[in-house]
């Protein structure tokens, strides 16, 4: 008679294996040995902690993610954002302008000699371009900077994307499947946008730059909008702001602090530098938002900047000058200079960078 029934499971020589569980905390199990030897094995290393929350991730998609279409997007995803760093990273300390404009702008066009014009003279300041590395406006930005002082961040497109000249076999190009991707780098790496006229995808770039200025997801930086000497396309752009927008209070009339509208290259440059004059940077300690100065302010100028500023801090929060703090020694070749201290309360960055031209006025 056989012992088996409906009911009963046949050995056929292999157990079922028990998961072994997958944790961003450290449990000291067979995965997290695995992990640490493997990142031993392939020292050096740089943040083995963030380095292994990388792998622990991928090991989760694994066993989360049936569907092959969404493991091949995030394993594109983390390649793309891997050589976008190793691409800029040379160039990290080197402040870059992020240039759009329509890919259908002819050269004979005054707008395009306006663009070449504009490369030129950024890269004359010290400054290196990053464009989207196809033609128009593009490669007149990019003529104009020259290969030695271009990035080109290009998207594959289902029909032929045409590379401009300059950044064509250039080190400084870089090719996305992704378009989310290539706007991560576009305004990661920008100390700066300009935006000249262009269709869809320089509004979109315009929208989108505005958006993580308003609400704080980048850190504060120059946008210029470039219209030709009598041209009407940002100032129609900014119109339409005020008539539709403010007149109905889905922005505040300090939102026209995110940008500047010029018509001559003079005038953009003279706005970006001006950025700089005396602001250099910023970033968060402790839970204080402590902005790099080029140059000390004086005390009565404290004083004015909290009498002006309240209402951006947190209840009885400071506006105060410092040194350094010791979180900061990653940074060596800033700690000498001196900082602003806020205690900022993490949502008027629109009033945060009218604070910073107060600073640069000073």
């Amino acid at each position: 008679m056989s012992n088996t029934g409906p009911d009963k499971k046949v050995n056929i020589g292999e157990e079922k294996k028990e998961l072994i569980e997958i944790s961003f905390q450290r449990t000291g199990n067979l995965i997290d040995k695995a992990i640490d030897n493997l990142i031993e094995l392939a020292q050096p290393i740089h943040h083995p902690e963030l380095v292994r929350e990388i792998i622990i991730t991928a090991l989760k998609a694994g066993r989360e993610e049936e569907i092959k279409a969404d493991l091949k997007l995030i394993n594109t995803t983390l390649k793309e954002m891997r050589f976008t760093s190793k691409v800029f990273g040379p160039y990290r300390y080197i402040r870059k302008v992020t240039v759009f404009g329509s890919a259908r702008t002819k050269p004979d066009e005054p707008v395009y000699e306006m663009a070449r014009l504009f490369g030129k003279r950024l890269a004359e300041a010290g400054y290196m371009v990053i464009t989207g590395g196809g033609p128009g406006i593009m490669q007149a930005v990019n003529e104009g900077a020259g290969p030695e002082k271009s990035f080109g961040v290009t998207i594959r497109l289902p029909f032929e994307q045409k590379i401009n000249p300059v950044i064509e076999g250039n080190p400084r190009f870089i090719s996305y499947k992704y378009f989310f991707n290539r706007k991560v780098a576009f305004i990661k790496e920008a100390s700066a946008v300009a935006l000249f006229p262009g269709g869809f995808g320089t509004l979109d770039e315009a929208m989108e730059t505005s958006t993580l200025l308003q609400t704080g997801k980048r850190y504060p930086i120059p946008l210029i909008l470039i219209d030709e000497p009598g041209g009407t396309y940002w100032k129609k752009w900014i119109k339409f702001f005020e008539e539709e927008l403010l007149s109905q209070n889905y922005i505040t009339a300090s939102d026209f602090c995110i940008f500047d509208r010029v018509s001559s290259v003079d005038e953009a440059i003279t706005k970006i530098n001006h950025f700089y004059h005396r602001y250099h940077s910023m970033r968060y300690v402790n839970n204080k938002l402590v902005i790099r100065l080029l140059s000390s302010i004086k005390p009565q100028d404290i004083q004015m900047l909290k009498e002006k500023y309240y209402k951006i801090l947190i209840p009885n929060g400071d506006i105060y000058l410092s040194e350094s703090f010791p979180e900061e020694a990653d940074e060596p070749e800033l700690m000498h200079m001196p900082r602003l201290v806020l205690d900022f309360n993490r949502k008027n960055f629109v009033r945060l960078r009218c604070l910073i031209d107060d600073i640069n006025n000073l």
